[in-house]
């Protein structure tokens, strides 16, 4: 009986292991996964700041044109 233990030990030992390899996989994936997804919010975060700035600028051309338009309106 020792011996039946001793082999169901090793079994449960190496399925245990098995999962815990697994985990330690799976750990690594979803860091990388995370890391790539930082990476992407952050570009995400400068193009954004970016196209606000374009936005703006845009904006601020059009109301130039505007009041010159109203300018010569009045003249």
């Amino acid at each position: 009986m020792a011996s039946d233990d001793s082999r169901l030990d090793s079994t449960d030992l190496k399925i245990l292991e098995s999962r815990i390899d697994e985990l330690i996989e799976t750990c690594r994936r979803l860091k990388n996964e995370n890391q790539s997804l930082k990476s992407d919010q952050n570009n995400l975060s400068e193009q954004h700041a970016r196209l606000m700035e374009k936005t703006r600028h845009a904006r601020a051309r059009i109301e130039t044109m505007i009041d010159r338009l109203k300018a010569l309106e009045r003249s």
